[in-house]
C-alpha cells in the first residue's frame, strides 16, 4: 500500500515549460499586444475627449441661440403688446369720429328737418 500511495505521488506529472526561448516569445507578444491595446485605448479616450468638447462647445453655442432666440421673441411680444394698444386706441378715436360724425350730420339735420316740417305742418 505504501507503493500504491508512493505511485500516486509520482504520476503527478509537474508543469514543465517549452523551451527558454518559446516563454521569451510568448512574453515579447504579450507585451506587444498589451503595449497595442493601450495605444488604442489611448486613442479612443482622446477620440472621445475630442467628441466630448466638440459637443460641449455645440451645446454651448446653441445655448447662446437660445438665449438670443428667447430675447428675441420677448422683445417681438413687447412690440406686439405696443401695437395692440395702439389699436385699441385707434380703434377708440374711429368710434369717437364715427360718433360725432352720426351726431353731427346725421341726427342733427334729420332733427331740424323734422322740426322744420313740424312747424310748417303746424302752420297750415
Amino acid at each position: 500500500m505504501a507503493n500504491s500511495a508512493g505511485d500516486r505521488t509520482h504520476s503527478v506529472i509537474p508543469f514543465a515549460p517549452g523551451a527558454k526561448g518559446a516563454v521569451s516569445d510568448d512574453a515579447d507578444e504579450l507585451d506587444q499586444a498589451g503595449q497595442t491595446i493601450l495605444k488604442l485605448l489611448h486613442k479612443a479616450a482622446g477620440v472621445a475627449e475630442q467628441n466630448s468638447r466638440h459637443a460641449l462647445d455645440m451645446a454651448q453655442k446653441l445655448s447662446h441661440q437660445l438665449r438670443a432666440a428667447e430675447d428675441r421673441v420677448a422683445e417681438l411680444e413687447a412690440e406686439v403688446q405696443l401695437y395692440r394698444e395702439k389699436a385699441d386706441r385707434a380703434e377708440q378715436w374711429l368710434h369717437k369720429v364715427y360718433t360725432e360724425i352720426e351726431d353731427r350730420f346725421i341726427r342733427q339735420p334729420e332733427e331740424r328737418r323734422l322740426a322744420t316740417v313740424g312747424v310748417a305742418s303746424r302752420r297750415t
